[in-house]
Parts: C-alpha cells; structure tokens; sequence
C-alpha cells in the first residue's frame, strides 16, 4: 500500500447470511464456509504464473471437477449437441428439443479464469443455454494457457463468432459471456468492430472479468466475503497474458473505446468479487451511449447460488426476457 494513503481499518467481525435472501441461497453461503467460518475455496492458492507444470496439474485437477459437478445436470438436459470443429477451436452446438425463438444463436462463452472450464462443463454449459433460451447454442471452447495463452482464447472466439455470423444474420445473434467469458467476450466485439464487422443483436455479461488489472473497489471489499471466488486472480491473468501489458483494451477491454457495442445486460451481486468489475463496466458502456442494464443480486457471491434457489430462477427470467427482446429488435 502506498505510504500516503490513508485506508480503512476494520475490526474484526463476522459476516452472517443475511435474512434477506432466500432460505435456499443461505444454505449455499453456509456450504461454502469451512467450519471455522473461512471459503473453503480459499485454501487452493494458485501456483505462480511461471510454474506451467503446476497449472496443468490444477487445470486437469478442475477440470476434472467440473465435468463431475456436470454429470448428474447432463441427465436432465433436453437439447441435443454435437461438437464442431473452427479454425483451433472445439464449438459445441446445442439444439434445443423445440425452438422458441426462431431461428436466433446464442455464443457461449465459458467462464473459469480464462484458464479452467473447457471441455465437459462448457460442452454442458451450451445444453444448459439452449434448454433455458430455446435456441441454438454455440458454447466457445477456446484454447486456454498455459499451453495456450494470450491471443489464443481471443483468436478462437472472433473466428467462432465469424462462424455464427455466417449460420445466422447478426440481428439473430446475442453473445453471452460469464465471467472469464465475458472478457472474451467484450474484447473480442472491439475486433470484430474495428475489422468491419457487425455486431449481434444483444450482450450478456454475467459478472465480467472486464479488469485484469483488479483495479476495482470489490477485490478489497469483498475479498474473503465472495464466499465462490474469495481470492483476486491475479496469478492467473499473468499466467494468461504472458507478458503483454494488462491494461490493454484486448486483455482489460473496460479500458477501451465501447463505442458502437449492442444493447448489453450486466449482472453481479453484493459479495461478488467482480462487483466493480461490473458495475464499472455499466457505466462506461453508458457513457459510450449504449443501452446498458445492471442487475445486482442481495448476498450473491460470484457465479450466482449455484443454481436452483429462487435468486438463480429470477435471473434466469430476466436473461430469457433480454435474450428475446434483443432478437425481437425491441
């Protein structure tokens, strides 16, 4: 910290779930904490940027883990898929057992600090947004570090959306991004405008890692009280842009020129890590002049309550709204 500045000090206090949320969401806030009251998930540091054995290690550890976490939701899911292959990129495309949408797309892009979540959870991850959306999903199974780093992850999402745009006209198409998703997603629309191309009809950002800076308010705010993601990712984002200057709109897009972006829907929660992420990403949107909504959940930590509580259900409304009415050009 820097000498001069002059910084808040807290005592120590213990942080319940508040009663304000649903029974359901405090369970999950509760099932995170280790019995001293600490994230469970904070007792797996990540290994330095430099150590690649010990990031594939953890990677294959994850990933592992999130396929697992996927097995028994795969069972329920309706939408049929099939993976494709473009340009480097593995692209799952789900489609739904009846579509209510016409003929609209939704890009997928997975979360997972632009290193984890590839493979089963994001070949998952597209079955799950063509069964909520009712339409054809491209879930992005882009390459990631450390065998893959900065621009991989990037090249592999322009190249997929340039797929879509060819299967479907841009006003048919809405990107989601969650988390790591979202920066791809946002950095890689600033490429696609500055190369001509169009841009989709809509743009989810679901808590976007939007800052690999983690310049924000929340990564001191909330560190330790996002109870999923209570620790900063810096690690990871060294390890990811392997040298390349972290401000750069291409790696830190809420640092570019957001001009010309279309109508996004922004959402985050109160212990959310990524809550300045967010809510600093509404704004500079705003100030570009594109159509920009935010919604902030009570008490949700990163990624939302894991599915299922009443909280998830009424973002999952609001996303079916906005995904609809962006294809409807309302």
């Amino acid at each position: 910290m820097d000498e001069q500045t002059v910084a808040v000090r807290l005592p120590a206090r213990v942080l319940p779930a508040p009663r304000s949320i649903s029974a359901e969401a405090r369970a999950v806030l509760d099932r995170l904490l280790d019995s001293e009251g600490m994230p469970i998930n904070a007792k797996n540091p990540m290994p330095d940027p430099e150590d690649h054995d010990g990031w594939l290690r953890i990677k294959k550890t994850v990933d592992a883990h999130y396929a697992a976490s996927m097995k028994d939701l795969a069972g329920t899911l309706r939408a049929s898929v099939q993976t494709i292959q473009v340009g480097a990129a593995a692209v799952h495309l789900a489609t739904p057992e009846a579509a209510t949408v016409g003929e609209g797309a939704y890009l997928d892009l997975h979360g997972g600090a632009l290193v984890f979540g590839g493979g089963e959870a994001c070949r998952v991850g597209a079955q799950m947004q063509a069964d909520l959306h009712g339409l054809r999903c491209y879930g992005v199974d882009y390459r990631t570090p450390p065998e893959h780093p900065y621009p991989a992850g990037l090249d592999d999402t322009l190249a997929a959306y340039v797929h879509v745009l060819e299967q479907h006209g841009p006003s048919g198409v809405v990107i989601g991004g969650r988390s790591a998703g979202g920066n791809l997603a946002v950095a890689m629309l600033l490429r696609a405008r500055d190369e001509g191309l169009p841009m989709p009809a809509g743009l989810v950002l679901l808590s976007p890692e939007v800052d690999l800076t983690e310049s924000g308010d929340s990564f001191e705010v909330n560190r330790l009280v996002d109870v999923m993601l209570p620790l900063p990712l810096r690690s990871a984002n060294l390890l990811y842009a392997q040298g390349a200057d972290l401000s750069n709109p291409t790696l830190s897009p809420l640092f570019g020129d957001l001009t010309g972006l279309p109508p996004t829907l922004l959402q985050s929660g109160t212990r959310d890590l990524f809550l300045s992420n967010t809510v600093r990403m509404h704004r500079a949107l705003r100030k570009a002049g594109v159509a920009a909504e935010l919604h902030v959940f009570e008490a949700m930590p990163h990624g939302g309550f894991m599915g299922g509580t009443p909280e998830d259900l009424e973002l999952n409304r609001e996303l079916v709204r906005f995904v609809r009415a962006c294809l409807r050009g309302d």
